[in-house]
C-alpha cells in the first residue's frame, strides 16, 4: 500500500511534526507500506525530527513568504505552480491514500487530483475560535468562505479529529475520532525534587504565555529557587513581548525561555511539573510527552484537549480558564506539597499507557485498510 502525508514542511518544531515522526516510525517499523510525504515548503533544511529512511521526501519547492498571508498578490500568483506541481507528484506516486496535515490550498487541490486513493484530512488543532467567529460573523465573504470549507471537507472520505468534543465543529458527517498516539519507549522517570518548572510549545499568542509569566510573579516571591523554563521557537515580535514583560516584572532571574530543543523529553525528566497555558488545544501532544517522564500536570481548561486527557486532582490540576491567579495557586501547591505532586505523577505515568502506538495506530491501521475492503 502506498501511504501519502501532505504538510508544509517539516523542519520546524511542532507537535504536527512530532506527530508525524511518531506515525511514520511506527508504520516503518510494523508494516510494509510504501512511505512518501510531500512538502512544499521543505527546502534543504533538514527535517526537526527523526524520519525513517525508508520514507520517500519530495518537496515542491513552492516559495511561499510565510510571513503575510496566502491570500496576498505575492503568494497568490504561486498558486498555478503549486497545483501543478503536486498534481504531478501524486500521479507519478500513485498513492492507495493520502492523509493531508495542516490546512491550505493543498487541503483544496487534494480532492481534486487525488484519484481513487483513499483522502484522509486529519486535525492537529482545535476548530474552537473559528467555530465561534462563524455563528457570529455577518460578512458575506465570509460566509461564503466557510460554505467553501465545508463543502471541500464533505468531499475527504474520513475527517480524523483528535477528541469527540471536536466533532461539533464540523457540518460533515464523514467524522471519526483518532487520538495521537505516544511513543513510551522512553523510560527515564523524573524524580520531581529538581526545583524545575517546565513549559514547551510554538511561540505564539494561542499558547498563552504571557498568562504564565503574569502568573509566575505571584509564584517566584513563594517559591525561593524555583524556575520557569520555556522551550519553543516561533514568532520573533511575540518572543520579544515575552521577554519584555519578563524584564518588567523582574523575573529574569527565575524564567528563562530557552528555544527550541531537539532532547525535550530529557529536559522534562530534569523538571518536575509540567504547565501549559494556552488559550485553545485540541489534543497537545507534549502533555503524553510530560506525562511519559511521570510529570503532574498543571493546565488552563482551555477549549478543548486538556479535559481529554487530565483528570483534575488524578494525574494534574485543571485551573479555571485564563485564571492567572488560580494558575499561580495551582503551581504553589504541587511545589510545596512534594507527596501530592509524586502521587499525581505517578497516576501520569499510567494514564499515558491508555495513548501508546500499539492501541492508537491500530485505528489508523484499520482505517487504511478500508481502502483495500471498499
Amino acid at each position: 500500500m502506498k501511504i501519502i502525508y501532505y504538510t508544509d514542511q517539516i523542519y520546524l518544531h511542532g507537535g504536527l511534526e512530532r506527530v508525524l515522526s511518531n506515525k511514520l516510525k511506527y508504520f516503518s517499523t510494523h508494516t510494509n507500506y510504501d512511505l512518501h510525504i510531500i512538502t512544499f515548503q521543505q527546502g534543504n533544511n533538514p527535517a526537526c525530527y527523526e524520519i525513517p529512511e525508508n520514507v520517500t521526501l519530495h518537496d515542491l519547492d513552492i516559495r511561499y513568504n510565510r510571513n503575510i498571508s496566502y491570500l496576498n498578490p505575492k503568494n497568490s500568483k504561486l498558486f498555478f505552480k503549486h497545483y501543478t506541481r503536486l498534481k504531478r507528484t501524486i500521479q507519478k506516486i500513485n498513492p492507495d491514500v493520502i492523509v493531508v496535515c495542516n490546512y491550505e490550498f493543498g487541503f483544496y487541490f487534494i480532492p481534486l487530483i487525488a484519484g481513487k486513493a483513499l483522502k484522509i484530512k486529519e486535525f492537529h488543532s482545535s476548530k474552537h475560535f473559528d467555530f465561534l467567529a462563524r455563528n457570529k460573523n455577518k460578512n458575506i465573504l465570509k460566509k461564503i468562505q466557510y460554505r467553501i470549507t465545508d463543502y471541500f471537507e464533505s468531499k475527504y472520505d474520513k475527517l480524523v479529529v483528535l477528541t469527540p468534543d471536536e466533532t461539533q465543529y464540523y457540518t460533515s458527517k464523514n467524522i471519526t475520532v483518532i487520538p495521537n498516539g505516544q511513543d513510551v519507549t522512553y523510560t527515564e522517570k523524573s524524580q520531581l525534587t529538581n526545583k524545575k518548572i517546565i513549559s514547551a510549545g510554538r511561540i505564539a499568542p494561542v499558547k498563552g504565555f504571557e498568562h504564565l509569566i503574569s502568573a509566575w510573579k505571584d509564584v517566584a516571591p513563594i517559591c525561593k529557587g524555583w524556575k520557569l523554563e520555556i522551550y519553543g521557537e516561533g514568532d520573533p515580535v511575540y518572543t520579544q513581548e515575552l521577554q519584555n514583560q519578563i524584564n518588567i516584572l523582574n523575573l529574569n532571574d527565575s524564567i528563562l525561555l530557552k528555544g527550541s530543543t531537539n532532547n525535550i523529553n530529557q529536559k522534562m525528566t530534569e523538571s518536575s511539573i509540567y504547565v501549559m497555558s494556552s488559550l485553545t488545544e485540541c489534543y497537545p501532544m507534549v502533555l503524553l510527552e510530560a506525562m511519559c517522564v511521570g510529570l503532574p500536570i498543571v493546565s488552563f481548561d482551555c477549549p478543548n484537549g486538556p479535559r481529554n486527557i487530565i483528570k483534575d486532582q488524578e494525574n494534574g490540576l485543571l485551573v479555571e480558564y485564563l485564571n492567572n491567579k488560580k494558575l499561580a495557586q495551582a503551581l504553589i501547591l504541587l511545589i510545596k506539597d512534594e507527596a501530592k505532586r509524586k502521587q499525581l505523577g505517578a497516576q501520569s505515568s499510567i494514564t499515558v499507557l491508555d495513548y501508546t502506538n500499539e492501541i492508537v495506530m491500530k485505528k489508523w491501521l484499520d482505517l487504511f485498510n478500508s481502502k483495500i475492503v471498499k
